[in-house]
């Protein structure tokens, strides 16, 4: 009997990806040179509310951190991301990421997602943000690049350099016009809240360069900015990074 009833239990039981409906493939589309992908939640919530995550290569690599994927899924918020390659926030490149922006509003989705910048995906984000910001309903950083003379230029430049087409020379000389931290008038004037989470031992990407002084910046101008440091932490994936319930919070409270 209890065979047969294990047996019955097995053959009612779904698989996950029924269970719960979540998208385990992202839909993709090509566009402006780059690749789009999108997980649509099962059931959006009012307006299409979307996340859009950078840096998006070959796939959205935030949707594999399961306490995020699900708390955002079941919220009815979809999450989207745009591959084109390892960009800096040039306005070459902030202009591809507009028309992927562009495209997703044509979906139905809201003009105005949260943007999730991890790491260098910070730059991306805020470079647009800044250029956008009345498209913008909040931002998030997770160890975020946000500071063009720090990580940027220091651990990246060829890249850098290669992104924005100028030499070092030339792009110091011009710093503050590109520097998502020297341009924030347009993201204060709309009230973007901002969220970061980031390690006080952070070598590759630091706070006090980063994160710290985006907050500083932000909150004298009467911006709104809530960080969550972790101490001893560095620039890893982890739990304090990648299972942050002040995060979620954040989001989900966002996306209303």
């Amino acid at each position: 009997m209890k065979r047969f009833l294990l047996l019955l239990i097995a053959c009612f039981t779904l698989p996950l990806a029924a269970q719960d409906n979540f998208p385990r493939k992202a839909e993709t589309f090509d566009l402006a040179g780059g690749k789009g992908f999108i997980y649509a939640a099962p059931k959006p919530g009012e307006g299409k509310p979307w996340l859009w995550y950078a840096p998006t290569l070959k796939g959205v690599s935030i949707v594999g951190k399961k306490m995020y994927f699900e708390a955002f899924m079941n919220a009815g918020i979809s999450i989207a991301g745009f591959d084109i390659g390892e960009v800096r926030g040039a306005p070459g490149s902030t202009a591809k990421f507009h028309q992927f922006y562009e495209e997703m509003v044509k979906r139905g989705y809201s003009s105005k997602p949260i943007l999730l910048g991890q790491s260098r995906g910070g730059m991306m984000t805020l470079a647009w943000a800044f250029r956008h910001p009345d498209k913008v309903k909040a931002w998030i950083g997770i160890y975020p690049v946000c500071n063009l003379a720090s990580w940027s230029l220091k651990n990246s430049k060829p890249q850098t350099l290669a992104d924005f087409g100028m030499t070092e020379e030339e792009l110091t000389t011009k710093l503050t016009e590109f520097n998502p931290i020297d341009n924030l008038k347009g993201l204060l004037e709309n009230k973007v809240p901002m969220f970061a989470v980031h390690g006080d031992s952070d070598l590759s990407v630091p706070y006090v360069d980063n994160t710290k002084i985006l907050k500083e910046r932000y909150e004298a101008g009467g911006g709104k900015f809530s960080v969550k440091v972790i101490p001893g932490e560095g620039h890893k994936v982890g739990p304090s990074f990648f299972e942050c319930q002040e995060l979620v919070d954040f989001v989900l409270a966002n996306a209303k």
